[in-house]
């Protein structure tokens, strides 16, 4: 019995060493793998209309609003100006966000965030996805520089914006974009992508790189060029002001008429003399005022948009590890689509403070919502705001 006991216990610890161990990283590995499939969004019925009601009216005026500025700047003469080929590659990268990324998103999403485009689309779509938003976001930064360098050089910057000028401009800004959706497509960062989870990269460095490069950079860019144009219309109201030279008294009695009605031709002409600067002044200042304003308003809405993302994005990698996202979906999805958000305000942004586009809306929409709505009626409205 002995003999049999011992050789049962030694075929015991054969067997026990022969298992496989899971070492603690491969066991803490294997669990961010199925918190990330876990992580899902639950609808209820009710919820799921109102949600997908909502991700179509977003995505669909996108759509609608980036693709009628494009339409007008292409086809109205007037607005064919070197300064608007930023505003064209802004509506652009807004209208590839919407027609090639938001509907993705929003079929994931509405699924409960399973992605069901299989793994090499991930890929492709992470790399739209990037380059797009990041387009968007650099071209905010050059207009911001384009009104700042109008305001302060007035006489010089817009001789040299030429329209080859501002095609290299634009082109360097897809180049750039570009350059951050290539490192996961060539092995720099892997993007985190299996069955169920499509995830942009979170290694480290590319983290710090891309975020750095599609967003701090240029919002630090565009917050200095705000603050150098609000300066600019500080001084110009400090300096908005008439100075009327003074009249010498009329009772002196040792002022001779021929002394005196010199001094009043004088004094006419000097008014003449500075009411004309009034009026250029006035015309520069309510250009500064007007830059400043929208600029503001651009800045404010980017920041808004865009900041919480992207403080997310940089902070999750530290906190979560370069394998899997431990933050909750919905709040990803919601921070997400808040950056959306962005591309369905920007033309309405660059729309307002555009009185030309305003006026072409305006023939567009007069010409066929009060007529039949045809494509002899569109065009008949873009001849005649090329006629104006």
């Amino acid at each position: 019995m002995s003999g049999l006991s011992s050789e049962m216990l030694e075929l015991r610890l054969m067997k026990n060493q022969a298992e496989p161990t899971t070492s603690p990283s491969s066991s803490s590995f294997m669990g961010n793998k199925s918190s990330c499939g876990e992580q899902l969004l639950r609808y209820g019925n009710t919820e799921k209309v109102l949600i997908g009601g909502l991700l179509i009216i977003l995505t669909v005026s996108t759509i609608c609003g980036n693709l009628l500025l494009v339409l007008s700047v292409c086809l109205v003469k007037k607005l064919k100006q070197p300064s608007n080929y930023p505003i064209v590659s802004l509506a652009v990268a807004d209208l590839a966000v919407a027609v090639v990324v938001m509907p993705f998103v929003s079929i994931t999403d509405l699924i409960g965030g399973h992605w069901i485009f299989g793994q090499l689309f991930c890929n492709v779509f992470i790399a739209m996805d990037v380059m797009c938003c990041t387009a968007s976001i650099l071209t905010l930064c050059v207009i911001s520089i384009d009104r700042y360098l109008g305001i302060s050089k007035p006489l010089t910057y817009p001789v040299r914006r030429s329209g080859k000028c501002m095609a290299k401009v634009v082109l360097i800004v897809w180049l750039l974009s570009a350059s951050i959706t290539l490192p996961p497509l060539f092995g720099w960062a892997q993007n985190v992508n299996d069955d169920n989870v499509c995830l942009i990269s979170q290694d480290l460095g590319y983290t710090v790189y891309s975020t750095a490069v599609a967003f701090y950079i240029p919002m630090c860019v565009m917050l200095i060029m705000y603050y150098q144009i609000y300066r600019a219309v500080k001084i110009s109201v400090a300096k908005h002001a008439i100075t009327f030279p003074p009249r010498a008294d009329d009772g002196v009695s040792y002022v001779s008429a021929v002394l005196k009605l010199q001094r009043e031709v004088k004094e006419r002409a000097s008014i003449t003399r500075l009411l004309r600067n009034e009026r250029r002044n006035m015309f520069v200042f309510k250009r500064e005022q007007k830059a400043a304003t929208t600029l503001g308003v651009m800045v404010g809405a980017f920041s808004v948009c865009w900041l919480p993302f992207f403080l997310l994005s940089t902070v999750r990698p530290f906190v979560c590890g370069v394998r899997c996202s431990c933050v909750p979906l919905w709040v990803e999805r919601t921070l997400l689509w808040l950056g959306y958000a962005n591309s369905l305000i920007n033309p309405f942004i660059n729309t307002f403070f555009n009185r030309d586009l305003r006026t072409t809306y305006q023939n567009l929409i007069y010409r066929n919502f009060n007529g039949k709505f045809s494509a002899s009626s569109m065009q008949e409205a873009l001849k005649l705001q090329n006629q104006t």
